[in-house]
C-alpha cells in the first residue's frame, strides 16, 4: 500500500553529514520512493547545506519563536525525493557543526534551535502551512527531532509517528526550566512525559508518544532494555517494548560497490577478487608503510572516542606492534586518542598510519585496500563500516554488540563448513581478548583459500536498503493501525 511519509531528520547525505544517521536518512527515503511510497524529507537549512543545493523555491512560510521560517523545497542531491529545508536566519545560518560550535561545545541555543525545528515539523504534519500535503507517517530520528511525536499528540487527530533511535547515548537533555521557556504544552510535563529527574528529555517525547519505536538491529533493541545501555531509560523501553523493534540499516550499494567506486585504484567484484590487492599496495605507498601482499593491512575509519574500542586498542598497542601486520587509521575525536595514536605512530611508522580527520575519498580507499576492518566497540546499535567492509570482501574484525552481533559471523570450524562465517568477533572488552582474536585473524590469513571464501561469504549477501526499507514499510503500517486504535 502506497503511503504518504514525512521523513525528518537533523542531517542527511550528501548535503550535511556527522554520522551514521546522515547515510541512513540519505538512502532510506530514496528506498521506500523506489518501493512506491511518497516520501518527503525534512532537514534544517544549515548554512552548509544552502551552499550545497542548486535550485530551491520557497514553497510556505510559518513563524514561532518571535522568528520568521521559510520552507525552501529542492530535491536531494542525486535523486528525485522531495526535500524541503526549515530555513531560519536565527537557528540554522551559522557555520561549522550542526550541533557544535568552533570549541567543540554544544551550541549553547540548540534546545530552542531543534524546537523550532519540530514546531515547524508539526505545520507540515498537519498541513497547517499551505502546502496542500500532509502526511499518513511522520518518521523522526534521534533527540534533534523527537518533540515531533510529543507536540503531535497534544492534537485530537494528527498523522501516525515512528521514531528511530540511532545512538540512545545522544538524548537532548536540558534544564528543566528549558522546557518553560520553550513554551511547550503543559501536559507535556512531568515523569509520564518529557520530564526526566527534572530536567527536559527531547529524546522522550519519541519514546514516550510515538506510535511505534524503532532501532538499528534488533541485538541493540534489545540491549537498551537492560541498564548497561539504557542511559536510565531501560525501564520506558522495556515497558513499550510490544512497540519496540529493530530493523538493519542497508547500505547505498551504488555509492559504496567496489565494482564501481570511483575512488578505488582498481574496482573489483567476486569474479575478480584478485584486482583488490592493487588498491592495497597503492594506499601502502600512500602512507609510506612498506608495500607487501604478505603483511594483512586493518583499516579503521571511526569517531576516536571510548565507544569505538579506542582504549582496548591503545593498550594492546605495545603487543600489536610486535605482530606483522599493518593499521592505518582515519578519523577525529578526543583529543588524548589523537595525541596517542600520532605517538605510536611515529614509534613505529612502518607499521602504524594516523591520518586525524574525515576525507570520504580516503574512506573508500580504505575498504576497499584493507584485508580486516578493526570495529572493537564497546557498543555499536547498527554500524555501518562493518557492512562497507563486508561488500568491499574487507573482514571485520569486531565485538558482538549491537548491529555488529547481527551481521558478523565468527569464524570457526563450523561456521567454515557452512560458508556463514564472515568475520572475526572480540568477546570482551579488553586489550587481551583483541589481541587473541587478532592472533586468531592473523592464522586463518596465512590459509589464503580459506580466506578467499571467507571474502566470498562476506561479498554475497544482498546489502542494500531494498529488504529493510520493505520492513519499514510494514512498521509504517502497523504504527497507521495504532494510531486508528487511539483515535
Amino acid at each position: 500500500m502506497k503511503h504518504k511519509i514525512l521523513y525528518i531528520s537533523s542531517e542527511a547525505y550528501p548535503l550535511i553529514k556527522t554520522g551514521g544517521l546522515a547515510d541512513v536518512s540519505g538512502s532510506l527515503p530514496v528506498a521506500l520512493q523506489n518501493n512506491e511510497q511518497e516520501v518527503c524529507l525534512l532537514i534544517p537549512a544549515y548554512q552548509s547545506v544552502l551552499e550545497k543545493i542548486g535550485e530551491k523555491i520557497i514553497v510556505a512560510e510559518t513563524f514561532h519563536y518571535g522568528q520568521p521560517i521559510r520552507i525552501l523545497q529542492t530535491t536531494l542531491p542525486g535523486t528525485d525525493v522531495t526535500t524541503w529545508l526549515v530555513d531560519s536566519t536565527q537557528a540554522f545560518d551559522r557555520p561549522g557543526n550542526p550541533y557544535l560550535n568552533s570549541d567543540g561545545n554544544d551550541w549553547p541555543d540548540n534546545a530552542l534551535r531543534f524546537a523550532l525545528f519540530a514546531q515547524t515539523a508539526v505545520d507540515i504534519a498537519l498541513n497547517r502551512c499551505g502546502l496542500s500535503w500532509q502526511p499518513d507517517v511522520v518518521h523522526c530520528n534521534d533527540w534533534q527531532s523527537a518533540l515531533v511525536p510529543a507536540l503531535l499528540k497534544t492534537f485530537p487527530t494528527g498523522p501516525a509517528t515512528v521514531f528511530s533511535i540511532h545512538n540512545l547515548a545522544y538524548q537532548g537533555v536540558f534544564s528543566s526550566q528549558t522546557f518553560f521557556d520553550l513554551g511547550l504544552p503543559a501536559g507535556l510535563w512531568g515523569m509520564y512525559g518529557l520530564e526526566f529527574h527534572n530536567f527536559l528529555s527531547f529524546i522522550k517525547g519519541g519514546l514516550v508518544y510515538a506510535d511505534r519505536i524503532n532501532t538499528v538491529s534488533p541485538t541493540y533493541a534489545e540491549e537498551i532494555q537492560q541498564p548497561a545501555l539504557g542511559y536510565g531509560l531501560e525501564k520506558l523501553l522495556s515497558h513499550r517494548k510490544q512497540r519496540l523493534s529493530g530493523i538493519l540499516n542497508g547500505i547505498d550499494s551504488d555509492v559504496w560497490n567496489p565494482a564501481t567506486d570511483q575512488y578505488l585504484t582498481k574496482n573489483y567484484d567476486q569474479q575478480n577478487l584478485a584486482l583488490k590487492v592493487d588498491n592495497k599496495s597503492d594506499l601502502q605507498q600512500q602512507f609510506n608503510l612498506p608495500v607487501d601482499n604478505n603483511i594483512p593491512l586493518f583499516g579503521m575509519i571511526s569517531r576516536l572516542v571510548e565507544q569505538k574500542g579506542l582504549q582496548s586498542i591503545l593498550d594492546a598497542m605495545p603487543e600489536l606492534m610486535q605482530k606483522p601486520l599493518q593499521i592505518i587509521i582515519l578519523g577525529s575525536g578526543e583529543k588524548h586518542y589523537e595525541e596517542a595514536l600520532l605517538q605510536w605512530a611515529s614509534q613505529y611508522p612502518d607499521k602504524l598510519a594516523i591520518n586525524i580527520g574525515y576525507n570520504e575519498v580516503l574512506a573508500h580507499q580504505i575498504e576497499a585496500a584493507s584485508d580486516l576492518y578493526l570495529m572493537p566497540s564497546n557498543f555499536e546499535p547498527c554500524g555501518l563500516n562493518q557492512l562497507y567492509s563486508l561488500r568491499y570482501g574487507t573482514l571485520p574484525l569486531a565485538r558482538n554488540v549491537g548491529g555488529l552481533a547481527d551481521t558478523v559471523i565468527d569464524t570457526s570450524e563450523n561456521t567454515l563448513n557452512d560458508h556463514t562465517a564472515n568475520g572475526f568477533i572480540v568477546k570482551q572488552d579488553t586489550a587481551t581478548a583483541l589481541i587473541s582474536t587478532i592472533d586468531h585473524a592473523l592464522e586463518t590469513y596465512r590459509h589464503q583459500e580459506i580466506w578467499k571464501q571467507l571474502q566470498l561469504n562476506a561479498m554475497s549477501p544482498d546489502r542494500s536498503w531494498q529488504a529493510s526499507a520493505l520492513q519499514y514499510i510494514e512498521l509504517y503500517e502497523k504504527a497507521i493501525e495504532d494510531n486508528r486504535e487511539r483515535l
